[in-house]
């Protein structure tokens, strides 16, 4: 199958966020699978097109291939919309570029331009997110009746609902679509319109990255306003959970911590928690609990519940260890509860790669008390590092991590569902209680590093989406 994969982010090149995760490793997989796959980004400043052997195909477009595949990666090339600036979304601060519209409505038909250019015809055109969604709006609209692109059939991939593109009505010429598209079955949005609404509405198939946000997102609570476009579309929406690429996290293999290990040498995973202990100002105890949270500060994460159960936490004798940035009122409030818990809570405002990596091997338990969460790259992440995960029963982390029996040896981690701090210490306690029982715990880390969650998996579901937007499934 001929796969044309659309996205405004993909690892190793540039990122903000799982996305780009994604866009790095299922290409690589379904290409792997026998897929002929290929990609477009944008061609942004921190892409140096000798560092990555990228070669001038025409005045708008580098080509160069994904590390660790043949997977063909063109780079649009636009000096004033990308290549000259910092970020790829928004100046330092958070602000969104006052221009996104046109730089990513100019990336989209720069795509489709190529297809021509390079007289290759995919059957799939997928897209990601609200930033390569008017691909699939002009291929329905624009190109409607384009004998090149009539046949090729369009998915649009969900990763963050709360996402929308939502631009000023008045700038829909911009886009170089005309005022019919300005209706509420169409790209109208409570009086402005919607980029990701276009996906919704254009595609042949949509999905998002579980199967939990999939029935999540239909939804009032997370479905941010398209939850009833959604549910009239309900029999084409599916949901498939990311997978994770083993070559790079992987314990037996990890270079980036202090002492590699396996399910057969679990013992070797203390000497990595007591670097953990160390690096963050902590007494160095092998038994003492160490739960590990690397998340952006926000509520989005449950760090208003998490917050509110800190006291209770460190009443439980275990320590925390915090790694993000985000809300200042939640910077604030974890500086001074670091002042009052100096031995237990570990707290570590920015991003810290290495240390990134460091929590995952060292920590006992990895904690992700989301309000919602589309998928989740943590709790696999600490499956494969032996670290327990603590999460909420939401999105992909309902579909990954089932509550922990201590009678029967089922489940994989410990759950809990009410988002409230209560649930949330009553989870945690449990967690903490069931440490010390240390052939159960023992068990459990075992079981859980044998878990698959490689992206082969979740790449042959993608192949059965293509093959229902295409009939032949």
């Amino acid at each position: 199958m001929r796969i044309f994969y659309v996205s405004p982010e993909v690892v190793p090149f540039a990122k903000t966020g799982g996305l780009a995760d994604v866009a790095g490793s299922l290409p690589k997989t379904l290409a792997e699978l026998g897929h002929d796959v290929r990609i477009i980004m944008p061609r942004y400043k921190m892409i140096d097109p000798k560092k990555w052997q990228l070669k001038k195909l025409n005045d708008e477009i580098w080509q160069g291939v994904l590390p660790g595949s043949k997977v063909m990666v063109y780079f649009y090339e636009n000096e004033a919309y990308f290549a000259s600036r910092d970020g790829l979304y928004q100046l330092p601060g958070g602000i969104d570029y006052d221009d996104n519209l046109q730089r990513f409505s100019a990336f989209c038909q720069a795509g489709l331009r190529l297809l021509k250019a390079i007289n290759w015809q995919p059957e799939i055109v997928h897209c990601n997110d609200w930033q390569s969604a008017l691909a699939i709006a002009y291929l329905k609209a624009t190109y409607a009746d384009d004998p090149f692109y009539k046949k090729m059939l369009t998915v649009y991939s969900i990763h963050n609902m709360a996402y929308l593109g939502l631009f000023n009505k008045e700038l829909l010429p911009l886009t170089g679509l005309g005022w019919d598209q300005f209706t509420p079955d169409r790209l109208e949005f409570w009086g402005n319109f919607s980029l990701a609404k276009a996906g919704i509405v254009y595609s042949d198939v949509i999905n998002t990255v579980s199967e939990k946000y999939a029935q999540e997102i239909q939804t009032a609570e997370f479905g941010c306003g398209l939850d009833g476009l959604l549910r009239s579309r309900a029999k084409d929406v599916y949901g498939i959970v990311n997978g994770l690429d083993y070559d790079v996290w992987n314990p037996a293999t990890d270079k980036n911590i202090p002492r590699r290990y396996s399910p057969a040498t679990l013992d070797l995973k203390v000497f990595n928690k007591l670097e953990l202990q160390k690096r963050n100002s902590l007494p160095q105890k092998k038994e003492t609990p160490v739960i590990g949270i690397t998340t952006r500060l926000a509520d989005q994460k449950g760090l208003d519940i998490l917050s509110e159960s800190l006291h209770a936490i460190m009443g439980l004798q275990c320590q925390l260890i915090v790694l993000g940035t985000g809300d200042q009122k939640y910077h604030d409030l974890l500086k001074e509860e670091k002042k009052r818990f100096p031995d237990q809570l570990g707290l570590n405002l920015g991003f810290d790669a290495a240390l990134a990596e460091l929590i995952y091997a060292g920590a006992d338990m990895f904690l992700m008390p989301s309000h919602y969460e589309p998928c989740g790259l943590g709790q696999l992440i600490s499956f494969k590092y032996g670290t327990i995960p603590i999460v909420r029963k939401t999105g992909g982390l309902a579909d990954t991590v089932q509550n922990f029996n201590s009678k029967t040896g089922d489940g994989t981690g410990f759950v809990f569902e009410e988002y409230h701090s209560e649930a949330l210490i009553r989870t945690i306690k449990n967690a903490c209680d069931t440490f010390h029982k240390k052939n159960l715990w023992k068990a459990l880390q075992e079981k859980v590093m044998r878990l698959d969650y490689s992206w082969e998996a979740s790449a042959k579901k993608y192949v059965e989406l293509y093959a229902k937007a295409t009939g032949k499934f």
